[in-house]
């Protein structure tokens, strides 16, 4: 039985020209053997398996080739070459140096250095993984790289320039492989294919390639895993089932559901998604991806960077043209949000379950060939068949026994609801109206404080009755109290007034309040109506009025110490003075 070689080996490029994805820097490196103009050292530099080590030995090869071809290639005939092929050439050394990082190691290869070549001119050593060298190491090399001998010529390969030193960087000639793109890989795929009488669907390559991502040795293992797996019949089934690749079908299913704003087949297919064992935060991943190409499919010029096969990015032309871009715009954001929030969440199953009855309800109605869902709200669909017109009250002994009273509607309220019901489409856009919190649970409500000068014209006037209960100074600071813990919860400077300012009875209908500055009385008088109104309901007098003024000459003493508080304290009862002596009491 022969030894089995794997694709990667078997079909390692020997030349620059079977070198695959990287045209640009294998003509430079030609160009440069031709004209005789060989650097002292090269860095090659890029992602795993684009051909960093194997363009350093064809480079290798070539330099030291006996008989060159008049386009830079090395014969593959002469002694060198052959010896080359063979891997038993003593003109090239190759150096781990993931596992030779010491300085050690790169002293050995220093005195390796000195003896020159035997056959051929240069003497080639190609470090691999150089950023792995320890610091100590890169500078016990510097010297040596900087001035070789003149038959020493250094290849250094890294996947991670970044990490090397720039004292080394600049001792270099830089070359950065790049990934090689799909449709490349797709045809050294189909090369291989043939090469290894192997059936291959073009749409089964076109996965492949993307799960290597850009790396030639990545895709060469995967096929050959693929090959096993399909007794050497590759078809887009198989490798999707083998690869665990999400199909692009589920996608387009989604799709289609979201455009007929079906949100419970949208769920269901979501559901079938993650019971094959796929990843939540990885489809959302692939559904982002999925709207981005729809996207670039909606222009055919832009269709032309979706690198997939032609039946499906027909598919994804046709589904593009039934999307609006505002549309895709949307979903893209969102599913890419709920990306973002996925790690984070706790309930992720919900996350998703939300974003899909988003983007259904984000279809617009020319995308979903319908009139758009809409929920309305439930009381517009309720027609009040006998509307309560409350008038200004009457108080008695019986109002009071009620939980509360129904206020009218607004004017502007009526005028919304006339307009509605002539579908007319210029109705007057309704304001929001703000929560407000009822005071003694009697209908009676203080307005948020951003209303505008309209709205506080039409305000209900200030409530009158019969009423004349006497009042006393306690039962008006307890009702103002009242007042205070029913305001909402929006209304801060409000309450902070209040709670500052007591009240004072001064007659029997009559207390003031005195404010610390203007702020403060233009904030109270705004809401006298409603503050008067409730205090008139609950101390049952309604002959009760308020007046609201500026306290002049720091008639209003604020205690902010210990000991303002204390002195307040005393001059309205001077016992505690006595208290504090008899019992050498501090203050905190």
């Amino acid at each position: 039985m022969d030894n089995y070689l794997v694709s990667a080996r078997k079909y390692r490029p020997a030349t620059f020209r079977s070198v695959v994805g990287q045209k640009s820097l294998t003509t430079t490196l030609k160009n440069a053997i031709s004209a005789n103009k060989l650097a002292h050292a090269y860095l090659f530099c890029g992602p795993r398996g684009v051909g960093k080590t194997t363009c350093a030995r064809i480079f290798a090869k070539t330099i030291n080739c006996l008989d060159p071809t008049s386009e830079g290639e090395a014969c593959n005939r002469c002694e060198s070459c052959v010896a080359m092929n063979e891997q038993r050439s003593f003109n090239i050394h190759e150096l781990d140096a993931a596992s030779n990082n010491s300085v050690d190691d790169i002293r050995s290869l220093i005195e390796q250095v000195r003896i020159p070549p035997q056959i051929g001119k240069y003497k080639v050593y190609i470090i691999d993984e150089v950023h792995m060298l320890s610091t100590a190491a890169f500078n016990a090399f510097l010297k040596t790289l900087e001035e070789p001998p003149h038959h020493a010529i250094f290849i250094l390969a890294t996947t991670e320039k970044h990490k090397v030193l720039p004292t080394i960087l600049s001792r270099c000639q830089i070359y950065d492989f790049s990934r090689i793109s799909l449709s490349d890989t797709v045809d050294h795929l189909r090369h291989v294919a043939e090469q290894e009488n192997v059936q291959a669907e073009d749409e089964a390559l076109n996965v492949i390639a993307q799960k290597a991502d850009g790396g030639m040795r990545d895709a060469l293992s995967i096929f050959d895993q693929v090959v096993s797996f399909t007794g050497g019949n590759i078809t887009y089934k198989a490798v999707i089932e083998n690869l665990n690749v999400l199909d692009y079908e589920y996608y387009f299913r989604l799709t289609e559901n979201i455009l007929s704003q079906d949100v419970v087949e949208s769920w269901l297919t979501l559901n079938e998604v993650l019971s094959k064992g796929f990843d939540g935060q990885s489809f959302l991943t692939g559904l982002a991806s999925h709207f981005r190409d729809l996207l670039l499919c909606k222009d055919q010029r832009t269709a032309q960077l979706f690198e997939v096969g032609s039946s499906i990015r027909d598919r994804y032309i046709q589904l593009a043209q039934l999307c609006e871009t505002s549309f895709l715009y949307k979903a893209i954001e969102w599913v890419n949000d709920c990306d973002m929030k996925y790690r984070l969440s706790r309930n992720k199953r919900l996350l998703m379950d939300l974003l899909f009855v988003y983007l259904c309800q984000a279809v617009s109605p020319k995308e979903s060939g319908d009139e758009k869902k809409i929920i309305k709200p439930i009381t517009d669909n309720i027609a009040d068949p006998n509307p309560v017109v409350v008038s200004e009250p009457k108080v008695s002994n019986q109002a009071y026994s009620s939980p509360r009273v129904a206020p009218s509607p607004a004017p502007q309220q009526q005028n919304n609801r006339a307009y509605a019901d002539k579908g007319q489409a210029d109705a007057p856009k309704t304001q929001t109206n703000k929560k407000s919190v009822s005071l003694g649970g009697i209908g009676i409500s203080l307005s948020s404080l951003g209303q505008s000068k309209e709205e506080k014209t039409e305000e209900k006037e200030l409530i009158t009755g019969d009423e004349r209960q006497p009042v006393t100074q306690q039962q008006l600071e307890v009702e103002w109290a009242s007042c205070m813990k029913e305001l909402d919860e929006e209304e801060v400077l409000l309450f902070q007034t209040m709670n500052q300012c007591v009240p004072v009875l001064l007659s029997a209908s009559e207390f003031e309040v005195v404010v610390n500055n203007p702020g403060q009385k233009d904030r109270l008088e705004e809401k006298a109506t409603g503050i008067l109104s409730a205090l008139r309901l609950k101390m049952k007098n309604f002959a009760i009025r308020m007046q609201v003024r500026v306290s002049e000459n720091n008639e209003k003493k604020l205690a902010f110490t210990s000991d303002e508080k204390f002195r307040l304290m005393v001059e309205q009862n001077p016992e505690l003075l006595r208290l504090k002596e008899k019992f050498n009491l501090d203050l905190d």
